[in-house]
């Protein structure tokens, strides 16, 4: 498929899971999934009182699309496998992934989703599972009936497009160009496999809809516009039923070319990405409550803008303007604070997340928390620190935290002297110059935190797994296995309060 790789004991706000308390033993049948299509502003499965449907659940991040911060390497999905077959070997490779394919999302971690009242999961897909189409399209189907089996909906999302849709590592992208939009043939090749995806699932209520490109950074809004209308007439031709979720340029934020695509196409949801920045900003130094040397305060100040639950609310307005102005759904495709081990601080992380899922819920609008597992920054499950797989990585992952090489959680403050010589710089040499889509200073960033310094740690990362056997590297594997993990409590109360 690859082709470098084919309730328990309290511990702080997290449980570990016991065999005894597994969650389908407490769960009632499943309710039956019903078509979904869009009516007006809503998600419906009929045309009565009571058949409007909100979406509302997690997505499974890291799984059939790995990201640095959730698993732990330096850089790229892509560059990990390679490096990982190297080292390993490629009988404890192959065994390492395919054991971590079947343990990072089950039977077990359906089930929990379930018993915490959510009705869907957001499932990523990296392209490269496509490259072996007739494997491909089992696991996906494999993924979709694990869910529905626990009365869940699966939207299928390509996360990763050749080339890269966006100019960054969760596109499985080792450059800072998001070449998918130069190259038709890459293009041709994606509307191919959503038409495989379509026939497919044509037939299978329990898929929501299909996510056709995850947060798309096309320099040219009118290209990824285009690209949308033509792909939307492939899918619809294999299958006009299911709905089509189409997420907004420059990272799922900006609508400004779909005006069109909301006047010629039906049954589509246009979703939007909702990240509040006092939940990203690493806060460190609290000096008062109101003022960290990073910001990341809530309420208070963040790169000199105060945030508060009104601010939080009026950005998710501005940010979903395009629905109510035409009419559709509103959904929020990814959102959620990241965690940072500091109790002051991730108790103000937990009271946005709360205020982000009750502004939600007073405007109507579905949603999916942004990440399900991972090694703690964000995930409603995590592994553990001292399973056997993050023993193992735990000095890359330091390492990675002190050259600040994942963008997602990481900070630059070790490596200010290296960058603010570059940034001046540039500044002073280039001042009209002005990268899409965030500028000088995010765009040196990427070229020497994300792969300058991330593509040797990649070795260092994978050295860590060097004459592994295949038992052990499956033994690895189980790490991220539900009854191997811990359940962060604190965000499961508040989803339960959310959608209670």
């Amino acid at each position: 498929m690859w082709e470098t790789c084919t309730t328990g004991r309290r511990n702080g706000d997290t449980v570990e899971n016991q065999e005894d308390l597994s969650p389908e033993r407490i769960l009632a049948p499943p309710p039956a999934l019903h078509w979904l299509r869009v009516s007006g502003d809503r998600i419906v499965t009929g045309d009565g009182p009571g058949s409007e449907v909100l979406l509302r659940g997690v997505g499974v991040g890291g799984w059939l699309n790995m990201e640095n911060f959730i698993t732990g390497y330096p850089g790229t999905e892509s560059l990990q496998r390679a490096a990982l077959r190297a080292s390993m070997g490629p009988e404890s490779c192959e065994a390492f992934f395919a054991r971590f394919t079947q343990r990072f999302f089950g039977d077990d971690d359906a089930a929990y989703l379930a018993s915490l009242g959510v009705n869907c999961v957001r499932l990523p897909v990296n392209y490269h599972h496509l490259l072996d189409l007739g494997s491909g399209l089992a696991l996906l189907e494999r993924a979709v009936d694990t869910s529905a089996a626990r009365g869940l909906y699966t939207i299928l999302d390509l996360h990763a497009l050749p080339g890269g849709q966006n100019q960054h590592w969760h596109s499985d992208n080792p450059t800072h160009v998001a070449a998918f939009w130069e190259h038709p043939v890459l293009q041709d090749q994606v509307t191919e496999w959503w038409e495989a995806i379509a026939g497919r699932f044509a037939g299978n209520p329990a898929v929501a809809g299909y996510n056709l490109i995850n947060e798309p950074a096309s320099p040219d809004g009118d290209v990824l516009a285009g690209y949308y209308a033509r792909l939307a007439a492939a899918v619809r031709a294999a299958d006009p039923r299911h709905i089509l979720f189409l997420d907004g340029n420059r990272y799922g934020t900006d609508f400004a070319t779909f005006a069109r695509l909301a006047q010629t196409l039906d049954n589509v949801v246009f979703a939007v990405h909702d990240y509040a920045l006092p939940g990203l900003v690493s806060p460190t130094n609290r000096p008062r409550p109101t003022s960290r040397a990073d910001g990341g305060v809530y309420p208070g100040t963040t790169r000199g803008e105060w945030f508060d639950r009104d601010v939080v609310e009026q950005t998710f307005l501005r940010r979903t303007e395009f629905m109510t102005r035409t009419g559709t759904p509103v959904w929020i495709g990814e959102f959620g604070p990241l965690y940072t081990g500091d109790p002051a601080a991730d108790a103000e992380r937990y009271a946005l997340l709360r205020d982000q899922l009750e502004i939600y819920d007073a405007h109507g609008a579905g949603w999916s928390l942004w990440t399900y597992k991972d090694l703690g920054l964000q995930g409603l499950v995590t592994v553990p620190p001292d399973s056997p797989y993050a023993r193992r990585i735990a000095g890359v992952v330091a390492k990675k935290k002190r050259l600040g090489t994942d963008a997602w959680g990481g900070t630059d403050r070790h490596v200010r002297d290296v960058l603010e010589p570059l940034e001046k710089l540039v500044a002073a040499e280039f001042p009209d110059f002005d990268p899409y889509p965030w500028g000088q200073r995010r765009w040196i960033s990427r070229l020497i935190r994300e792969i300058l310094l991330a593509e040797p740690l990649v070795e260092e990362f994978a050295a860590c797994f060097a004459g592994v056997s295949p038992p052990e590297a499956e033994e690895l594997a189980e790490s991220f296995a539900y009854r191997n993990c811990k359940r962060n409590e604190r965000i499961a109360a508040l989803l339960r309060d959310g959608l209670s």
